[in-house]
């Protein structure tokens, strides 16, 4: 199929057609497909001057095009000459001007991927030629563009913008059968492996939702079965990666493309050379034709741990992408004797030279990533360096008596209302942004290494993150491992609108994905890991952030990390 085209997105098969010029730009039928929505969409909203001039032609679908060809070649005058309809148009040369500006503008806003098909695996012509493929289309685009408007314009532009005008995305796909022909999970072969990924920023996506709702349950029934005989494989695309220590391979559905390149931003990408024929970890099919919710299973005999969303739009979130792949590592970790994380760690290099590892715990909203980034700003030249191990989900383990911690993602999921208004521009050149104009607008954005968030940091500090209690002196340390324990699995806040809670809510250690599903595993560990920290005497506190207290969003996390920089500074 040389394209696919929906209201949000177009998805061209650069493999099948490639477009080298502007004519062809013209004569593609992807162009006309696009060009019969933009009409459909002046329609809608009823834009008048423009639809005065859209009704002078017979066929305006069709008719435009052909316009649009004479442009480039023939003189303003030559082509009033062929046609009395032209003629009229062209008389009408600021609107048209307009006209070609909207249509513009509407494709800009378009999701637009372009795919190459890859026969030979990180070699070849294909890999070489990739970016430069990319590259050219755009410029095609631009010159198809400009050429048109000029001439309606009738002079040369005096300022260029080289916009992003051709793809926001690039892909080479190939395949990958790392399952055997009798494998339960052989439905999955017929689709397509993201070998490279090319962005262009700012890449801004918006989707039906900005907030995800619930947990994901476990249940007894590898929910493949009931995907498996009606599964298209053709329009799902798989994105390998490292998720903390685990491959994962996760599933997409086409029409959730922009969450699935979201996750280049988020988790380590695995090229398929260093994962071909590996069984994967971790298995994640987003937007299944199935009913219900979305849930999780553990394939025992194979030791896979399988997640499944439907396709709806009740999970066109990026959140809904991201939480469950936390979910199954998380159980797996648990599983394997691990504690898992619902905070930020970071590891400070202070200005004397002193290493510190700080983890604050606590559930979306409760101030964890707005702390710390106000204690950058704060400690400013008194910090030599600041790495982010983790800024939503980590994994604690012990290690020779000691406690480590250790990453999950190699990015952060930032909810943008509650940091400083400049850290969006700050983050623009390689930041993915989702929704930015509305409430819980959200970036991610690569934050550190998969080698950094892998080594292993000796824990000195533990903070739960409170952003619901107005104390005049924000951080609190505890002397009894029985009382910090139970803030912790208390797991309170006041919940800021990120997911569907309001008020004061609890969750069992601020941790719904994989800790609720495993409670009484979960539990023992924590017994055995807060005993630990004490028994090291390692600094366990609560950081009263204040951050979901009306009034206090920006000063309540700045006061904490004051604090917090007092402490580790002395």
């Amino acid at each position: 199929m040389e394209f696919i085209t929906n209201p949000r997105q177009v998805i061209l098969n650069f493999s099948e057609l490639y477009c080298k010029n502007e004519i062809e730009v013209l004569n593609s039928a992807c162009f006309k497909e696009v060009w019969g929505r933009f009409l459909e969409h002046i329609y809608k909203v009823e834009k008048q001057d423009v639809l005065k001039i859209i009704g002078l032609l017979p066929s305006p679908k069709k008719d435009f095009v052909i316009l649009f060809k004479l442009l480039l070649e023939f003189e303003i005058q030559d082509i009033k000459r062929l046609s009395h309809h032209f003629k009229q148009i062209l008389e009408h040369s600021e609107i048209l001007y307009e006209l070609i500006e909207n249509f513009y503008d509407y494709w800009r806003r378009l999701e637009r991927y372009g795919i190459i098909f890859s026969k030979n695996r990180a070699g070849g012509v294909e890999a070489a030629s990739f970016t430069g493929v990319m590259n050219q289309f755009t410029n095609v685009v631009l010159s198809t563009y400009r050429t048109i408007s000029q001439k309606v314009l009738g002079e040369p532009f005096a300022i260029y913008r080289s916009l992003p005008a051709g793809i926001n995305a690039g892909l080479m796909i190939s395949k990958h059968n790392w399952m055997g022909k009798e494998s339960k999970y052989a439905f999955l072969a017929k689709s397509a492996v993201l070998e490279q990924i090319l962005i262009r920023p700012p890449f801004i996506t918006y989707s039906s939702k900005n907030k995800r709702t619930g947990v994901y349950p476990e249940v007894l029934e590898n929910p493949i079965d009931a995907i498996s005989s009606n599964f298209k494989a053709e329009e799902f695309y798989c994105y390998s990666a490292k998720v903390g220590s685990a491959l994962a391979y996760v599933y997409f559905h086409r029409d959730f493309l922009a969450h699935g390149i979201t996750l280049c931003n988020l988790f380590e990408f695995v090229p398929l050379n260093k994962c071909h024929g590996e069984k994967p970890d971790l298995l994640y099919i987003f937007g299944a034709d199935i009913a219900g919710e979305s849930v999780f299973y553990h394939d025992q005999e194979e030791n896979i741990y399988v997640g499944v969303a439907p396709k709806n739009a009740s999970v066109d979130y990026f959140g809904y992408m991201k939480k469950m792949l936390l979910t199954l590592y998380n159980v797996k970790m648990i599983d394997q004797g691990y504690l898992p994380i619902h905070g930020a760690c970071i590891n400070i290099t202070l200005k004397n030279g002193n290493t510190k590892n700080v983890v604050i715990i606590g559930d979306s909203g409760a101030g964890k990533s707005e702390s710390l980034e106000a204690l950058n700003e704060y400690a400013g030249e008194n910090i030599s360096s600041q790495l982010t191990v983790f800024d939503d989900m980590g994994t604690l383990k012990i290690q020779d008596g000691q406690v480590y911690a250790y990453g999950t993602e190699i990015g952060a999921f930032v909810r943008l209302d509650d940091m400083a208004s400049g850290y969006a521009y700050r983050e623009m050149d390689r930041a993915i942004f989702m929704n930015p104009d509305k409430v819980n607008s959200r970036l991610v954005v690569p934050v550190a290494t998969y080698a950094q968030i892998m080594k292993g940091y000796k824990i000195d500090m533990v903070l739960y993150a409170n952003n619901y209690t107005d104390e005049k002196d924000q951080l609190k340390l505890f002397t009894q491992k029985e009382e910090a324990l139970s803030t912790f699995i208390r797991g309170a806040r006041n919940a800021k609108g990120t997911t569907q809670e309001i008020g004061l809510v609890e969750s069992f250690f601020a941790n719904p994905f994989g800790p609720v599903q495993r409670e009484a595993q979960t539990k023992k560990l924590l017994e055995l890991y807060f005993t630990t920290l004490f028994d090291n005497h390692i600094l366990v506190g609560e950081l009263y952030t204040k951050l979901g207290l009306i009034g206090h969003e920006y000063d309540g996390p700045a006061g904490a990390a004051k604090k917090l920089f007092e402490i580790l500074e002395n």
